[in-house]
């Protein structure tokens, strides 16, 4: 009898269950997203301005994603504490349109490039941090993170030699692992 062996005398359950992703109607999104950005920056009292479209990198390809752009006088307050406002105006726009939460990547916010600097530092972080795993063959924890955020360390270092990635804990408190793949370099 050939069994593939899993971990904890479980079987794997079959993908049948899984439901695929649904598609984004960019056009109801966007008419949706202005109606909410319109009375959300109108009753904050923001002198914010934004544009809807496709992001850049995407546009072409016709996936189905949009990123909202915002430019103006008060756009450092949406980055003041690690964008926090920028984060949380997106968090309620992914409820304002009810997304399936499997979409909440394909509807971004985006403020002075800061999302494209914050994937920066995650690839620069990850590969450091895979570097001293395989110096010293101690796993690194990355405090917790999104899970968009952990996407983008796992990705990074899918190909990377001599290390793993894995995602441990729960809810907001879900942390990504790097640990060396050679369990023979790996401190008793």
């Amino acid at each position: 009898m050939n069994r593939e062996h899993i971990p904890s005398g479980r079987r794997r359950q079959p993908r049948e269950n899984v439901r695929p992703e649904p598609p984004l109607d960019r056009e109801t999104a966007a008419r949706e997203l202005q109606q909410f950005l319109d009375l959300a920056l109108r009753e904050m009292g923001l002198e914010i301005q934004y544009e809807i479209a496709p992001p850049a990198e995407k546009a072409a390809s016709g996936e189905d994603e949009l990123e909202v752009a915002f430019h103006g006088p008060d756009q450092e307050l949406l980055l003041a504490h690690d964008a926090e406002l920028l984060l949380a105006l997106e968090h309620i726009a992914h409820r304002w349109l009810r997304l399936d939460p499997r979409l909440h990547d394909r509807v971004r916010f985006d403020c002075d490039g800061y999302r494209a600097a914050r994937l920066d530092e995650l690839k620069l972080s990850a590969r450091v941090a895979a570097q001293r795993v395989r110096e010293t063959g101690q796993p690194f924890r990355f405090n917790p993170m999104s899970a968009r955020e952990r996407r983008i360390i796992h990705l990074e270092l899918a190909g990377a030699p001599d290390v793993r990635t894995a995602s441990e804990g729960f809810g907001d408190r879900r942390q990504l692992v790097i640990y060396t793949a050679d369990p023979r370099k790996s401190p008793a």
